[in-house]
């Protein structure tokens, strides 16, 4: 598949969740939460800690996701995205987009091996979808 036809297919199902949010506005992890909110898109903040981000109650990891999720933005340090990948499969999560920096050969060819639809190595989802401070 193409990287458009990728991205595509990543954006066209609903809901989304985000690993590796964070409270700090200045952060990717929070830049890429308000860029689904911007545009209006179902969007699961998933945090281990937090209970809140941005207005949105969090979810401690993706096994207690309240619903089954399309898409999941990944944008945590590599070792911890390695371990994501696999319990996004266990979750049913079919399309994963890992952040530049949250990628690691291990956790793309592990997506790969998966079957996933796996986003990594360049584009970001803050470009794809037009984010706006």
């Amino acid at each position: 598949m193409e990287l458009q036809e990728q991205i595509d297919a990543f954006l066209a199902g609903r809901p989304f969740a985000v690993v590796g949010v964070s409270t700090n506005r200045e952060k990717y992890g929070n830049k890429v939460l308000r860029a689904y909110l911007q545009n209006d898109l179902k969007v699961f903040p998933v945090h281990p800690r937090e209970t809140e981000i941005e207005g949105l109650a969090t979810v401690a990891d993706l096994a207690s996701l309240p619903e089954p999720v399309h898409g999941l933005s990944i944008v945590t340090p590599p070792p911890v995205t390695e371990r994501i990948v696999e319990q996004a499969a266990a979750a049913g999560i079919r399309h994963v987009w890992m952040q530049p920096g949250a990628e690691s050969p291990a956790a793309l060819q592990r997506a790969e091996e998966l079957g996933m639809n796996v986003l990594g190595g360049g584009p970001c989802v803050l470009v794809a979808l037009r984010y706006r401070e």
